[in-house]
């Protein structure tokens, strides 16, 4: 996602008005309105005209009559179209930000698991907030100006042709130097608009880090060296804004230093005009008021640039995110009765070629309501072996089947929906114990099954001594909870999703030893009449299983049970050893 492909502004600008389409009702009011708005302006400077030659020039009395009604008039009129145009155009920029960050959000939940692996959660978040709001700017507060401010533009020019030609084009000389002005900048603010997006994704990330690993933060003294990361990131951003409104700074005096010269010009001729009676006084008013009024229209043309450039720059990394693949999902068969079996087919995987296999041809057979254990040193690929099964990763070559169908011809959903985990990584949201245990496709359990749930992972004893019980909030990520109460709602979420297939990643890592014993036991019950793979360097938790399989750097070494592998005296045995007999290795 990070390497942006080059894409024409253009074709990102009409991608990006097809979020504004669905509004298309009030977008089409909203600009009908600015019309009017940038209509009156020319319709002022046009009155002027009569209005000076009829009361000081001929003294008309029906003019000096009208003249007051007529300004109240046009005021009026402009009034209301810019309350309507300014409520109907943010109307449609909310609903722009509504519909691409409930997109991107949907998108986010599907993405694969090494999107996530690489890619900080900082930069994710910067572009669900930070880029959105950009691209909101573009596709409306840009359109609001565009067609208020060039309607404005074309109406005055046109009056001052209709007053004088001669003049008028006197005052067009400067418009290819200010469209070669507006050109050379709108490259460079799409190009700090990209280093920017990136800016404020460092900035993000690093506050996140820091907020996240707070405790780590404190504990080892790092508010100094957190500090000074994100004074950097913070210093980067602000260097490449400074650059963004330097450039912005500078376009608008060069544009109105052009105009100005042209409208010295101008005034110059007009005057003379005047002195030989080719234009009436009321007309040089008119003309000269017109081309005052440019002004404001065209700096503010000039100035959308910055707002364009930025949001097309946004437009280009959301457009990059929302079009990641998501999940690959080709299955089409659903598995409505799932017996349990496993079986590895010889398996290798790898996250890249540059990081070379972790896993190497894999062979294991599992009956249904086997329990198997994986044990073995950091690094040897237990996680990424029962990974692959719920196919958070997919297979680098052979193949993984439940019930004798390849894993990938099973689609997702169904797949998933016959596996539970428990991993000592516990992931709770910030709701109630009874909302977290029964999570998800869990979210239709009646209070009752919750409860004895939570009753069979030993989670009632201290639930019953909290005040609010199951409704009580649990803080994000459980922060609220201790690390063995975390783990067993994790536990009873799977218990209460009664899953055919149980995967437990040291499901008991986080527990004391008394925790330990009442959690085995509620564990070897979840075991019974399920397959399960379990992950354990806590070896005294794998003693009953089936079969126990000793990994070493993406192998299979040893295989069996517990006392056979004892008896052998292998690697089993040494790991055994070292932590229970605390013998040197």
């Amino acid at each position: 996602m990070s390497n942006l492909k080059e894409v024409s502004g253009t074709h990102l600008y009409r991608r990006l008005l097809g979020y504004v389409w669905p509004h298309w009702r009030a977008f089409v009011v909203a600009i009908i309105a600015l019309l009017i708005v940038g209509g009156t302006e020319a319709v002022f400077a046009y009155f002027l005209q009569p209005m000076f030659d009829g009361t000081f020039v001929e003294r008309d009395p029906e003019v000096v009559k009208w003249t007051p009604i007529v300004l109240v008039v046009i005021f009026v009129v402009r009034g209301g179209a810019t309350f309507a145009s300014g409520y109907l155009m943010s109307w449609v920029a909310q609903r722009v930000i509504y519909t691409l960050r409930g997109e991107m959000f949907a998108h986010l939940l599907r993405l694969p698991v090494t999107v996530y692996d690489s890619t900080p959660s900082g930069r994710l978040i910067a572009k669900l907030i930070y880029d959105v709001q950009q691209v909101s700017r573009a596709s409306t507060d840009v359109v609001t100006t565009l067609f208020r401010d060039s309607f404005t533009v074309i109406g005055l020019l046109a009056l001052m042709f209709y007053h004088n030609w001669q003049l008028a084009l006197i005052l067009m000389l400067g418009a290819p130097l200010v469209a070669h002005v507006i050109n050379v900048i709108n490259k460079r603010f799409r190009r700090y608009s990209r280093r920017i997006q990136s800016a404020m994704g460092d900035v993000a990330q690093i506050a996140e880090e820091a907020i996240d690993g707070q405790r780590v933060v404190k504990t080892f003294g790092g508010q100094h060296y957190e500090l000074e990361r994100f004074e950097s990131a913070n210093e980067n951003n602000r260097r490449l804004n400074m650059k963004m409104e330097l450039t912005n700074a500078a376009s608008e005096p060069v544009v109105l230093l052009v105009a100005a010269f042209a409208s010295a010009m101008v005034i110059y001729v007009a005057l003379q005009q005047v002195e030989s009676k080719d234009l009436t006084v009321g007309t040089f008013v008119s003309f000269i008021a017109a081309m005052m009024l440019l002004h404001s229209p065209l700096k503010r043309l000039t100035k959308i640039t910055s707002s364009l450039q930025r949001g097309i720059a946004a437009a280009e990394s959301i457009f990059s995110f929302v079009d990641t693949p998501s999940e690959l999902d080709s299955g089409e068969q659903c598995l409505s009765t799932c017996r349990g079996s496993v079986s590895y087919r010889d398996v290798n995987f790898s996250y890249g070629e540059e990081k070379g296999r972790v896993l190497h041809n894999i062979n294991l057979d599992i009956e249904p309501g086997q329990s198997v254990a994986f044990v073995g040193r950091s690094g040897s690929g237990k996680s990424t072996l029962v990974s692959l099964l719920a196919r958070f990763y997919d297979v680098s070559e052979g193949s993984i089947e439940i019930d004798g169908h390849d894993i990938r011809d099973i689609q997702l959903e169904s797949l998933r929906h016959n596996i539970a985990l428990v991993s000592q990584h516990i992931t709770l949201f910030n709701d109630t114990i009874a909302n977290n245990i029964a999570y998800g496709s869990l979210g239709g359990a009646s209070r009752e099954e919750i409860v004895r749930a939570a009753a069979a992972a030993h989670a009632m004893e201290f639930i019953r001594n909290l005040p609010a019980g199951l409704d009580t909030m649990v803080g994000e990520n459980g922060v609220l909870l201790s690390g063995g109460q975390r783990q067993r709602l994790a536990i009873a979420r799977a218990l209460l999703k009664n899953a055919p297939i149980l995967i437990l990643d040291e499901a008991t890592s986080a527990l004391d030893t008394e925790s330990e014993r009442h959690i085995q036991a509620a564990l070897e019950e979840l075991m019974e009449n399920r397959t399960t793979l379990v992950i354990a360097h806590r070896l005294s938790t794998i003693e009953k299983v089936d079969k126990i399989v000793v990994m070493d750097q993406g192998r299979f070494i040893e295989s069996g049970r517990h006392n056979e592998l004892l008896a052998k005296g292998g690697q089993y045995s040494l790991l055994y050893n070292m932590q229970f007999q605390d013998k040197p290795e």
